[in-house]
């Protein structure tokens, strides 16, 4: 479970650091969306299908957040 975590956290690291151009709202919201629930699946225990569908609600939750923040401004 420790290794799990661990990788989902590189795998974060990698996709945030990766980027050559700045993302657009959307983008980071979508990231840190699918990174959190990603990491609230792991956290709750869930099965791995569980815990790749928070990882997709989040992001998509997060890259509508994400968008509404961006036309705000």
């Amino acid at each position: 479970m420790l290794k799990t975590k661990v990788l989902v956290m590189l795998a974060a690291a990698g996709m945030l650091g990766g980027c050559n151009e700045s993302l657009s709202d959307g983008q980071k919201g979508a990231l840190v969306g699918a990174a959190a629930g990603t990491g609230i699946g792991l956290l709750a225990g869930g099965s791995f299908g569980a815990v790749v569908g928070a990882g997709l609600v989040g992001g998509a939750v997060g890259y509508l957040g994400g968008t509404a923040i961006g036309n705000s401004k």
